[in-house]
């Protein structure tokens, strides 16, 4: 059982047992029973497995979460799949109270451009305020992904949503945007440290530029 939820880590109730993990969301909580379920079919001790559980951070760039000075908070997650996006926007919403989610996300270029309205579509309905923005756009015009994004938003959502090419403009406008305590998503690249344009990898790390625009921003 979820006892707490919260942006840090999860206070499970696991055989009886609590047990505070630095790992967020649902679908962690079923990855760690799965883990602890293993450990005691090859017959380790319970409270040993769990102690261990509990010494478990999360991989680089899966729902990494760093915060301003101000409490605004940012998370930086790998998804760059519909049903990726859609989990990572639920559990930030199961955990969040009044605050506002603005989502930073993009599509790869020459990739499969049937997801791109479909995550258009997911990140209006699910936020608070959408920024579409560039991922890897590879040898396709920016611009043309962001429009094939925007396509899947709903008119009523219109006006929540940003089309901003440059990724680290995209970033700072998001920063700018937030008020104390708001949470900034960004979502498709998450361990990656390039993006790919035209032939080209060019250093980019979306935690870095989070963590360089809070400090230049929310001081």
């Amino acid at each position: 059982k979820i006892i707490e939820h919260q942006f840090d880590g999860m206070l499970l109730n696991v055989d009886g047992i609590e047990v505070w993990t630095k790992l967020i969301g649902e679908f962690n909580a079923y990855n760690l029973l799965s883990i602890y379920a293993t450990t005691l079919l090859l017959g380790e001790d319970n409270f040993q497995s769990l102690t261990g559980l509990s010494l478990l951070t999360c991989a680089e760039g899966r729902f990494e979460v760093c915060r301003a000075n101000d409490g605004c908070i940012g998370i930086v997650d790998y998804a760059h799949t519909p049903d990726a996006l859609l989990n990572v926007i639920n559990t930030i919403n199961e955990i969040k109270n009044n605050q506002q989610l603005i989502t930073v996300f993009g599509c790869g270029g020459n990739r499969d451009k049937s997801k791109r309205s479909k995550m258009g579509q997911i990140a209006s309905e699910l936020s608070d305020r959408v920024i579409i923005t560039s991922d890897n756009p590879r040898a396709e015009n920016p611009y043309d992904i962001l429009n094939e994004i925007a396509q899947g938003v709903n008119p009523k959502n219109l006006k929540k949503v940003l089309s901003i090419s440059d990724r680290k403009e995209a970033i700072k406008t998001a920063c700018s945007i937030a008020n104390e305590g708001d949470i900034i998503l960004l979502a498709g690249k998450g361990h990656e440290k390039y993006q790919e344009i035209n032939g080209q990898k060019l250093a980019f790390d979306d935690k870095e530029e989070l963590k360089n625009t809070f400090k230049l921003l929310r001081k």
